[in-house]
């Protein structure tokens, strides 16, 4: 049995290389124990994603359903021949991920299916469940049963889950629009971005990254850097934006070239080494 979650927590770390090179270096810089439960984790919501995304060949609405039943059958049985299910049902039942974390994710994967515009409300609900639920499953590795230090940092974990996922918006405004039919900011018209909406956007940013922050400075040192990292990727590419007009943002997918973030990868352990986190 030991082989076998070894061979799926690697098919699930091998996901997470091939899928992001940012959280891959992120994850490198943490204490070895927490690695495999968050590569677990990022396993399971990259392949939820992919359903909704990109099977467009397939019936997607069946696909998330299957995989939603598939997923809380493994939790409950501790068992799936899905490798990637069995790695994240390990990691649900070892750091007692809650179940209603799990169903909102889905739920909102779901609602890529159904809603191609946002209003505030649903934005908000959307946003909460792709993003801010799964800093809450990795804030539940993280604390490694510490109930009172998960309740304080809850509040920033789901903050920096939501810059995550306002700068993906940004960087895939063109891919979500043109591609998959999808506008998500509330009451945004594509055709008519402009540089008033964009500030606007931006400054919600902004207030979610300084909440976040007060909260990375909390976690253990086990997981402090590692997450400090992706912040620091995050607020890169973040700055990028902020420096261009709403006209490039809506027509080129912006990045940080590798070497850049090479460099803040350096920066970030220099600054851990001499505590200036």
């Amino acid at each position: 049995m030991n082989l076998f979650d070894e061979s799926c927590l690697e098919c699930s770390k091998v996901i997470t290389q091939k899928y992001s090179t940012s959280f891959s270096l992120g994850i490198k810089a943490f204490q070895p124990e927490l690695r495999s439960p968050i590569y677990a984790i990022y396993g399971f919501v990259r392949y939820a994603d992919e359903i909704v995304d990109t099977f467009h060949d397939f019936n997607k609405l069946e696909l998330i359903s299957r995989f939603r039943k598939d997923a809380f059958q493994a939790i409950e049985e501790k068992i799936s021949l899905n490798p990637i299910l069995h790695s994240f049902q390990w990691a649900v039942n070892n750091y007692e991920i809650e179940l209603d974390l799990i169903d909102s994710f889905l739920k909102s994967m779901e609602m890529d299916l159904e809603i191609g515009r946002h209003e505030r409300c649903s934005f908000n609900e959307y946003v909460y469940g792709s993003a801010e639920v799964v800093g809450l499953m990795c804030l539940r590795v993280f604390t490694q049963g510490n109930s009172q230090l998960y309740e304080e940092l809850k509040p920033t974990a789901k903050r920096l889950g939501s810059a995550f996922q306002k700068i993906n918006f940004l960087r895939d405004l063109k891919d979500d629009f043109e591609d998959k039919g999808r506008v998500y900011f509330p009451g945004m018209d594509f055709t008519c971005f402009n540089d008033e909406m964009k500030l606007s956007i931006e400054k919600e940013i902004q207030l979610d990254f300084e909440e976040a922050f007060k909260g990375i400075r909390k976690l253990p040192n086990s997981c402090r850097l590692g997450v400090y990292v992706a912040y620091r990727y995050y607020l890169q590419l973040f700055e990028r934006i902020k420096l261009l007009p709403a006209s490039t943002i809506a027509h080129t997918r912006i990045r940080v070239p590798d070497g850049e973030k090479a460099y803040l990868f350096a920066k970030a352990i220099l600054r851990n080494r001499f505590n200036a986190i």
